[in-house]
């Protein structure tokens, strides 16, 4: 196959997949159950940031699932990896009977399921295909899933002013996506105007994290069912038969925004689904807020779109059309468990399991603000340390202790009062609720830094709520 082909291959494939991906799943599901805390046990810090944390999240076999969605994949794998029929019918047996089961088992109602999702799609693919092989098909699907290539299979170069820096401030315009916040941003010259409440993917079809672009918007969008055993049970759906814009069986809601791969941010979601497992790779949001943020893109992205423009396009539902931006507009995806912000730290939940609430990590938040572990309090370190392991999500994480260890090259100035920290953290610590999505801790040494807080919030109640800087 020539190159110029093999591109076009794969730019099919991701228009496909735009289709595909990101469906709501027709049960009540949220993330009420999020990871319960540990249980206290002999004081050490936590475990160092792990390997696969600190790069990319592994592949599931929903989103592996998602790919299948189009048959042309099936190809890419015998041409590029070797693969033969056999191996990828299996592989397509596997994945498609593991989303039935999530959508079966409520997705995202249990605990340690990103992780175990994680684990589950290692052992079966790697026993159809073999570990070279299985390493193989995770890094395709891994370059496109987390954007680390364009749709054409090209590497992204794009100039990146904030990406790969602790809780890092654009200074250009921008969309920013913080999955664990479950908060969506939108910078316009470096400056923070707006914030949306959001819903994400479920853990085992996880929201990717890198830098996509937003480049059309499509209004009244359609949408096919996929051949899942969880569309055979609805009423009024078949399989590869579309439904029609404007449909009240059509989970897009009125506006959707390709942002590569099966992502979307679109709208159709109830207030309630926001904050919590709403899609599949997605951004959800409401039909006024999808309304609203399609008007500030638009904006960004050098277009006009009105109220009276949006009244026109709603008025003929069943009619899908499309403006195209005169520039495309970045949209970072993150996921960020330990975020300064604003002269507050925020540890949230680590609702992926990817192992992100440690110490080394909450260090590195510290240090892009000019602060050191040991320059907190006694009483804003040790809520800090134990705040990593009441959101941290996985089961086997210890107890914080509140004697840090040791930062390169520095030494701890307060290891005189070890036995009267240690005794402190003992009163005062406190088992937060699994429902819990955040801890905020005040540091004065903190203050006045930091990423912004949101501005103009959006939560999907109608209402919009301010907060005034510290």
């Amino acid at each position: 196959m020539s190159m110029r082909r093999y591109l076009q291959f794969l730019l099919s494939i991701m228009v496909g997949l735009s289709v595909a991906g990101c469906v709501a799943v027709p049960t009540n599901q949220s993330n009420n159950n999020l990871r319960p805390p540990a249980s206290p046990v002999a004081s050490v810090s936590p475990s160092p940031v792990n390997e696969r944390a600190a790069n990319v999240e592994p592949l599931t076999l929903p989103v592996l699932d998602a790919f299948f969605a189009d048959e042309g994949f099936g190809a890419l794998l015998k041409t590029r990896l070797h693969i033969s029929d056999e191996q990828i019918a299996k592989l397509k047996e596997l994945a498609h009977d593991e989303t039935a089961k999530l959508n079966e088992a409520n997705a995202g109602q249990g605990d340690g399921e990103g992780a175990a999702a994680r684990t589950a799609a290692e052992e079966k693919i790697k026993a159809v295909i073999g570990n070279d092989k299985a390493a193989e098909l995770a890094t395709l699907v891994r370059e496109r899933w987390n954007g680390e290539t364009d749709d054409a299979g090209k590497q992204n170069n794009a100039e990146d002013s904030a990406r790969g820096r602790a809780n890092g401030v654009p200074n250009d315009s921008r969309i920013v996506v913080n999955a664990p916040a479950y908060r969506m941003d939108v910078f316009d010259a470096g400056r923070l105007i707006k914030s949306y409440k959001i819903g994400i993917g479920y853990p085992q079809f996880p929201l990717p994290t890198g830098l996509r672009k937003a480049r059309v918007i499509i209004f009244n969008p359609t949408w096919t069912p996929p051949d899942e055993p969880w569309v055979a049970k609805m009423k009024n759906v078949s399989a590869g038969e579309k439904v029609e814009a404007g449909s009240k069986l059509n989970p897009l809601g009125p506006i959707k925004i390709p942002i590569g791969g099966p992502s979307l941010i679109h709208g159709g979601k109830s207030p309630a689904k926001l904050g919590t497992f709403a899609s599949h790779g997605c951004v959800g949001l409401t039909t006024p807020q999808v309304k609203d943020f399609a008007k500030v893109l638009a904006r960004l992205g050098g277009a006009s779109l009105t109220d009276e423009d949006l009244a026109k396009f709603g008025s003929d539902k069943t009619q899908t059309k499309q403006m195209k931006l005169a520039k495309e507009v970045p949209v970072e995806l993150r996921y960020e468990t330990i975020v300064v912000e604003d002269g507050e730290l925020h540890i949230y939940r680590d609702v992926y399991d990817e192992g992100t609430n440690t110490e080394e990590n909450l260090r590195a938040a510290l240090a892009a603000n000019g602060v050191k572990l040991e320059d907190l309090t006694d009483d804003e370190r040790a809520k800090a340390l134990d705040a990593l392991t009441q959101m941290s999500g996985r089961a086997s994480v210890k107890t914080a202790a509140a004697e840090p260890t040791a930062s390169p090259g520095s030494s701890n100035k307060n290891s005189n009062s070890t036995l009267d920290r240690k005794s402190s953290v003992t009163k005062k610590q406190t088992r937060v609720p699994n429902t819990q999505k955040e801890i905020v801790i005040e540091i004065a040494a903190l203050k006045g830094k930091g990423y912004p807080p949101p501005a103009d919030l959006d939560t999907g109640s109608g209402k919009t709520r301010v907060r005034v800087s510290k």
